[in-house]
């Protein structure tokens, strides 16, 4: 993916979020639908589907391997018409997974199971980010997987593998990982099971399910057997809760807020950030829960409230892995000090998350301090500055979001990326009542 316009945000200080806002839809669920749908027999069809460029580049990766896909429309209606679990054809060229971890490691363990050869490459942010946690055990069940000597990608996948199936016990809570061995499973001699050492998002098994394909989970065990196959079904994506995360902080410590984000995926093993909020002291009302395509959906109504500082539990660490960007503003704003421990794998996603936003933080005058696995966050006056999103699309969300409460302006620098997950972020935050705006300049 090429960022050849330069993007950074402007943030007003103050102002309060209300109305009824619906963000964009799941990225872990696009991501998958678009995966199981090629894969599938029949034509499925997905409402809902997130337009970010992260899930694109996994949308354009099955069109280059033979599969007809059409859309998507504007509202994120997209028809998928699989080709089964052997259908897959070469691609001509690699398949480029922008900036997208979840893309690259997911498709490391379906392409493990193909007949021919895949290199597989990203921006420059994906090709720093580590890939052995999926390359090794994957090799294990005997796929043939090279990357850089740094075990960074480029990935080669090498066809005609044989896979066997084979337990894993996994060494750090991680969906990505058990999802990769369980797609490998899909075409492996016998079993494959994986047991994870805390719960993770369980979209895989939950989609698996949805199309057929048996799944048995037995505690923090989770199995299946190779040889099935993949039934067509239709797939309505509720809104990211990640996204929704934003707005949640943001109402949260915006004075004066009142705010329902709609149709919000509160599947359990993501809901961290609420329950991590409700610690904080937030104020969070769930309103009409139902359940849509075998994800539990429901509304969530934010009103200002004054937070204070707590010890993070590292039960929910793994359940929250992608909110902390922006609960660390959260906790900035809290009284008293917040700490968070058991999250060393904040220092692996698109950047080191723990120090961007301790250098971010401190900028705004805010007491941040880093640990080996989290971080220390005095609560304090927030006095605004320019910081650097280093290309990570939640952290210029978060500093975004920290606007509300600072005292002059903010500036967010490299913004770009926001467009992986969250296109439209601006537009729909200023409507809310933020008082961004984006300043585009075109590079060369």
């Amino acid at each position: 993916m090429s960022h050849a316009d330069s993007i950074r945000f402007i943030v007003q200080p103050g102002g309060s979020l209300k109305g009824r806002i619906r963000v964009p839809g799941d990225k872990s669920i696009s991501h998958r639908s678009i995966m199981l749908g090629s894969l599938a027999e029949g034509t499925t069809e997905v409402s809902g589907f997130l337009q970010g460029e992260d899930c694109l580049c996994t949308l354009n990766a099955f069109r280059a391997m033979g599969v007809s896909i059409e859309g998507p429309t504007a509202d994120g209606r997209v028809v998928i018409h699989g080709v089964g679990l052997h259908g897959l054809r070469a691609p001509v060229h690699d398949l480029d997974m922008g900036n997208s971890g979840t893309s690259m490691r997911l498709m490391a363990g379906l392409m493990s199971g193909q007949a021919f050869d895949v290199r597989m490459n990203g921006d420059g942010s994906l090709s720093k980010r580590p890939m052995k946690r999926v390359t090794v055990p994957l090799a294990d069940m005997g796929a043939r997987i090279e990357t850089t000597a740094a075990g960074t990608p480029p990935l080669m996948v090498r066809g005609g593998s044989t896979l066997h199936g084979m337990h894993y016990d996994m060494p750090v809570a991680s969906a990505q990982v058990k999802s990769a061995l369980l797609l490998a499973g899909l075409y492996a001699e016998g079993e494959t099971s994986v047991t994870e050492p805390a719960p993770t998002r369980d979209h895989t098994e939950r989609m698996l399910r949805g199309f057929g394909y048996p799944v048995q989970t037995d505690g923090r065990r989770i199995s299946l057997k190779g040889g099935g196959r993949l039934g067509a079904m239709a797939i309505d994506v509720p809104s990211d809760i990640s996204s929704a995360a934003f707005f949640m902080v943001g109402a949260s410590i915006a004075p004066g807020s009142e705010l329902v984000i709609e149709h919000v995926g509160m599947n359990p093993t993501r809901t961290g950030v609420i329950e991590i909020l409700r610690l904080m002291g937030a104020d969070l009302e769930i309103q009409n829960p139902r359940e849509v395509g075998g994800e539990p959906v429901a509304d969530i109504r934010v009103r200002a409230a004054r937070l204070k500082g707590i010890r993070i539990p590292e039960a929910l660490v793994p359940l929250a892995i992608d909110e902390f960007p922006v609960l660390f503003v959260a906790a900035a704003c809290a009284d008293g000090e917040t700490v968070l421990t058991g999250a060393e794998e904040l220092r692996v996603k698109e950047s080191d998350r723990i120090q961007v936003m301790v250098d971010g933080l401190a900028a705004c005058g805010i007491d941040a301090r880093p640990t080996p696995d989290g971080i220390v966050i005095q609560g304090g006056p927030l006095s605004g500055a320019t910081v650097t999103s280093h290309n990570d699309h939640r952290i210029a969300m978060a500093f975004s979001i920290a606007g509300l409460r600072a005292a002059v302006p903010m500036t967010i620098d490299d913004c770009a990326t926001v467009n992986t997950s969250f296109p439209g972020f601006v537009a729909l935050a200023a409507g809310a009542g933020l008082a961004i705006r984006e300043q585009r300049t075109v590079q060369g």
